[in-house]
């Protein structure tokens, strides 16, 4: 991947923000955020860890790789990025810290300060904030990430696009990772309440979620303006590049 260069590498990481990283805040329950089941994942690298919902369905989440250096799938996502890179609920900032070996600007965000603590022990930047709140140097990102599941943040597909439509500069790019699985369940397209459980009883509060396969995110995108620029699978994962 070559440095950033033209008008979408302007989009200011804004030195600003780097200077002005806000300190990591407790948790808004009041309740310490080192109690929740994703801080302990992360301070210890490793599960168990999952997805719940009420029927009591479960999705492993795979804290581990999360925690590791960006793999070879995910070498594949950042050679797509172009101009300054806002990573849409980074997590342990794997992807944020690989870019920012590369030489690019790079911003990363999570609602969760555990996960900003951990991203920011990269020696990057990152933010304790909701996609939907006010960011820095909104309409001039080159590009944004929704990986790991995150297209699914808020539980609303549709809203989420449109979002990071306004964040990006215009002709900027999304790249997207829909749902894993074989071809059965590229249609699916759902919205759910799950919590965050570990596996011993220990879980965290109810939010919404949604889970999308490649095809039913294709769609979405399409309908809301966006153009397919490619397609692809790595080591079982699938991943969209949209261009507004």
């Amino acid at each position: 991947m070559s440095a950033p260069s033209g008008p979408q590498a302007t989009a200011a990481l804004p030195t600003a923000a780097a200077r002005a990283v806000p300190p990591v805040p407790p948790a808004p329950s009041g309740v310490p955020w080192r109690a929740d089941p994703y801080a302990r994942a992360l301070r210890s690298g490793h599960g168990p860890l999952f997805l719940r919902r009420p029927d009591g369905w479960l999705l492993p989440l795979d804290v581990e790789r999360w925690c590791a250096r960006a793999d070879a799938a995910d070498l594949t996502v950042l050679r797509h990025c172009a101009g300054a890179v806002l990573d849409i609920g980074c997590g342990p900032g794997r992807m944020v810290a690989a870019l920012a070996r590369w030489g690019s600007p790079v911003l990363g965000i999570d609602t969760s300060p555990a996960a900003v603590a951990r991203t920011r022990r990269h020696g990057v930047d990152a933010l304790c904030r909701s996609v939907f709140e006010t960011l820095p140097a909104e309409g001039r990102w080159g590009s944004a990430l929704l990986v790991d599941g995150n297209i699914g943040i808020g539980g609303d597909p549709a809203a989420l696009l449109a979002r990071v439509g306004e964040l990006l500069t215009p002709g900027g790019l999304l790249l997207a990772e829909a749902m894993p699985g074989d071809a059965s369940l590229a249609d699916v397209d759902e919205r759910v309440e799950v919590r965050l459980d570990d596996g011993t009883g220990g879980h965290g509060p109810a939010f919404p979620w949604a889970r999308i396969g490649g095809a039913a995110l294709k769609r979405r995108a399409e309908s809301a303006g966006w153009t397919v620029g490619a397609q692809w699978s790595a080591h079982g994962r699938t991943f969209l590049a949209l261009r507004r």
